[in-house]
């Protein structure tokens, strides 16, 4: 063999064609995901600027930056975007795609071509939305509530519920890849109850991206017919029923919830059997609780309405389910609670995320049993106690626990390891910066604070001027971890196949980045999931 024989790189998905047109047609499900992963982070990073502006303003009591439309149209944005174009395609989009097919031993999803599609309707999406912003924005809040949204308000709504309608077919046609894939394509031996609890949680969110998702596309729809032709469906002026588009928005809204969460529960499972170095506590019941999530999604969305002409014999109804929801929620903190009990701990940067995840999660948890009392509701409704508990569930729970996602498999994605020590700190950052951003809001609220208010009693301004600056230290941590992975993609080392000496297929792959197909010759599996007493991961190739 010849020295230029020998030192030719291995054939990995990565090198198999690097022109646009080879990226831009591929239908390889590992660099679809990396193709999200671009597309996601530069709209987290709209939505985020959007937020750092308004933070600015309600630094103090007075309209000192912005007047009163573009602040509202500055809240809309940073909703808009970073609940359907961040939250919701985070995991799925990303890790997802790159990791279900690996996870299950096949060799790609089971439509690829349907799966390049899908995330050309994601931009297409995206596209119409920030063309909505950049031609005057939107003023509705992200929940375009009639009839505001669909008669009164003076801005580009259509466009923007055009542009949420055409992405969540992009979310529907992901979710119907990952079930047919994890129905039809495991490799033999993957029986259901050796599946990776990541898949579990993605094929539980793909139940609700299928069975919810047209709900919402149904609803925008309307909004637009009834503002662009003048039809009577929500606007009570012609007949119709405002508190109708609130039933149907918070049908799917609710579960919407869940789609953003139930991934970040399979990524915190797989970061914490790793790092334990311990199968996770009671599998099946996690495993199991994920589809109870799914179900029991579906039937809560009337604690959103408690205020809102809802009868008391409903409401009451929908309190209790908002309380049963919460019941496989804890089987899974108890169990991963059990799985770090005597485990071989170990603090890298994703398990300190997914630590953080834990307690973060737990609290906007807890004060949701608040919002799902009905007296306390009727208090809290509309103000910062409600923002503060959906940031500690989406932004606490979800968005760490896709960080720790992307630095647990980002070896595995582009075969470079980070340096641990800057995303460690850029970990610790995060969390005390979003715990000084949200925590005093959840004080605000309780005095009476409203929401989407920029002008507000001199009162409240100690806990806004903490947010504002808790807000700003948080993004200082996002830039470290910005900057620590990218750097990572320079160093000329290889991490290896298995760099955290993890169970799972995709760290059997003979390198990383994996082969374009995956694996170079056939699985088939004979362990259990998360089998640490299986020396041969430790064999690192």
């Amino acid at each position: 063999m010849n020295d230029s024989a020998k030192t030719e790189p291995k054939l990995n998905y990565l090198n198999a064609g690097n022109t646009v047109k080879s990226w831009l047609f591929t239908v390889d499900h590992k660099r679809i995901g990396v193709m999200y992963l671009a597309s996601i982070v530069v709209f987290f990073l709209v939505g985020a600027c959007a937020a750092a502006l308004f933070r600015m303003e309600l630094a103090t009591a007075a309209p000192d930056v912005f007047s009163n439309d573009t602040y509202n149209k500055l809240f809309t944005m940073h909703g808009i975007i970073m609940v359907f174009f961040f939250l919701i395609p985070a995991v799925p989009g990303v890790l997802g795609n790159f990791l279900v097919p690996i996870m299950i031993g096949a060799k790609d999803v089971a439509f690829p071509r349907l799966n390049l599609a899908s995330w050309y309707i994601y931009m297409l999406g995206g596209s119409f939305t920030l063309a909505a912003v950049l031609l005057g924005g939107i003023d509705t809040g992200w929940t375009f509530y009639t009839p505001y949204s669909s008669v009164y308000a003076d801005s580009n709504v259509i466009l923007a519920g055009t542009g949420v309608f055409i992405t969540g077919f992009s979310s529907i046609l992901t979710g119907l890849n990952f079930i047919v894939t994890v129905h039809k394509m495991r490799a033999p031996g993957m029986r259901w109850m050796r599946l990776p609890l990541f898949i579990w949680a993605q094929y539980a969110t793909s139940i609700i991206n299928i069975l919810g998702t047209p709900v919402l596309a149904i609803t925008l729809l309307l909004v637009v017919f009834e503002r662009g032709f003048g039809f009577g469906i929500f606007d009570p002026a012609k007949g119709g029923d405002p508190v109708l588009y609130q039933h149907l928005f918070w049908f799917y809204s609710h579960p919407a919830v869940y789609i953003m969460i139930l991934p970040g529960f399979g990524v915190v499972s797989e970061v914490l059997a790793c790092f334990s170095r311990k199968r996770i506590y009671g599998y099946e019941f996690v495993a199991f609780s994920s589809l109870a999530i799914a179900a029991i999604g579906f039937f809560v969305w009337g604690h959103h309405m408690f205020t809102s002409s809802q009868s008391e014999y409903a409401a009451l109804i929908f309190s209790i389910l908002s309380f049963l929801v919460g019941i496989p929620t804890s089987i899974k903190i108890f169990n991963w609670t059990a799985t770090l009990y005597k485990g071989s701990i170990e603090l890298t940067a994703p398990m300190i995320y997914t630590l953080g995840f834990i307690g973060l999660f737990m609290v906007g948890g807890l004060t949701g049993l608040f919002l799902a009392t009905m007296a306390i509701n009727v208090h809290l409704h509309d103000t910062y106690f409600v923002v503060a508990h959906f940031h500690y569930v989406m932004v606490g729970g979800m968005m760490m626990a896709w960080l720790s996602g992307i630095h647990f498999w980002w070896p595995k994605m582009f075969g470079k390891m980070y340096n641990e020590f800057w995303a460690k700190v850029g970990a610790v950052v995060i969390f005390f910066g979003f715990n000084f951003t949200f925590f005093p809001q959840f004080i605000a609220g309780y005095m009476g604070m409203p929401r989407r208010y920029h002008v507000y009693d001199v009162a409240y301004q100690p806990f806004q001027m903490l947010s504002t600056a808790g807000a700003f230290f948080m993004g200082a941590g996002l830039i470290i971890c910005l900057v620590t992975l990218v750097a990572s993609l320079f160093r000329k080392e290889s991490c290896g196949s298995n760099p955290w000496k993890a169970t799972g297929l995709e760290w059997t792959t003979a390198d990383s980045p994996p082969h374009p197909h995956n694996f170079e010759a056939p699985v088939v599996v004979d362990v259990e999931a998360y089998d640490y007493t299986d020396e041969r991961i430790y064999q690192d190739a």
